[in-house]
């Protein structure tokens, strides 16, 4: 079973930038952690929470009737289990030629509490969804419904996800760059960690903007440092 993460921490994770999410789990020689091709329906997204998993297979016509019995599909029993600040994941395979869900599955996730819906395939009814007031991100748009190309196969498994390993648990964070996964038992650390690096790279940045030179400023050197413990100083001083 995944640690549990506090809110605390889930907050903090959504300070940093995913960019900066993965250069701090690089530090912890973890290298596959941002999901290819996967990108918010609509800018100012953010999103962190514990993975939710779903995989799909592809689809099969004995399995695969036209007909969808609530009590049986796994997509359907998976979306009346998350539970409230999870993210629901789906293993599409990659593949785009169907939606994994449209608006209304989107809705009941939402009405949930689901912090977000990731998928590497594609929705169906994105332009609803982009407008329901949760974060989702995708590979693609595709009108065809699900079991056209997919089987729901199995919750809360170990999954891909944009060539991305996900386990039931790890905390998946979200901004407008896309999407990042974040095993949990390094959350806490890696929060701490990448909240601190942001802070120093907007202190370097505003040096770079004044006209400075990367040399000696990114990676900042022993005087830069100093400088920065100064600007940190008089930073929290003025709050």
């Amino acid at each position: 079973m995944a640690k549990k993460i506090s809110r605390d921490t889930l907050d903090l994770l959504l300070i940093p930038s995913t960019a900066t999410l993965t250069s701090v789990l690089r530090q912890h020689g973890i290298t596959q952690t941002f999901m290819h091709g996967v990108t918010p329906l609509r800018p100012n997204m953010k999103m962190a929470g514990p993975a939710f998993t779903l995989r799909y297979l592809p689809m099969r016509e004995d399995l695969d009737p036209g007909t969808v019995d609530n009590l049986k599909d796994v997509q359907r029993v998976g979306i009346e289990q998350i539970n409230e600040g999870e993210v629901f994941v789906i293993d599409a395979r990659g593949d785009t030629r169907a939606g994994t869900m449209g608006s209304i599955l989107a809705t009941r996730l939402h009405c949930r509490g689901a912090a977000g819906i990731v998928t590497d395939g594609a929705y169906r009814d994105s332009p609803v969804i982009a407008e329901l007031g949760i974060a989702a991100y995708a590979a693609a748009m595709n009108a065809h419904t699900n079991k056209t190309i997919h089987h729901p196969s199995e919750i809360q498994v170990p999954i891909a996800c944009g060539d991305v390993a996900v386990y039931p648990g790890d905390i998946i964070v979200g901004d407008e760059e896309g999407v990042v996964v974040v095993p949990a038992h390094l959350a806490e650390q890696v929060a701490q960690t990448a909240a601190e690096m942001e802070e120093k790279e907007v202190f370097i940045t505003e040096k770079i903007q004044a006209g400075a030179s990367i040399v000696g400023v990114y990676p900042p050197d022993e005087k830069t440092l100093a400088e920065y413990e100064q600007w940190k100083r008089k930073r929290s001083d003025q709050n």
